[in-house]
C-alpha cells in the first residue's frame, strides 16, 4: 500500500530559542493537521533590537500523511 504526504511551510517564533520556535510551530500545526510525520528546518533568522536578540524565527517544512 502506498502512502502520500503533503508538505507545508511554517514560520515558528520564540523569544527564548530556535528550538522553542520549532516546538511552537509543530505544536500549533498539530492542533489542526493530523498525522504529522517530520519537519525540516529551511532557514533560521531572528530579530535584533538595541543590540540584543529579541526573537528567534525558523522557517520549516512540515510533512504529514494524507488520509485515505
Amino acid at each position: 500500500m502506498s502512502k502520500t504526504y503533503k508538505l507545508i511551510e511554517l514560520v515558528g517564533t520564540s523569544e527564548k530559542s530556535y528550538e522553542d520556535a520549532i516546538q511552537n510551530a509543530v505544536a500549533q500545526a498539530s492542533k489542526t493537521l493530523k498525522a504529522l510525520s517530520w519537519f525540516e528546518v529551511q532557514q533560521m533568522r531572528g530579530a535584533v533590537r538595541d543590540g540584543k536578540v529579541t526573537e528567534y524565527q525558523v522557517i520549516l517544512k512540515v510533512g504529514f500523511k494524507l488520509v485515505d
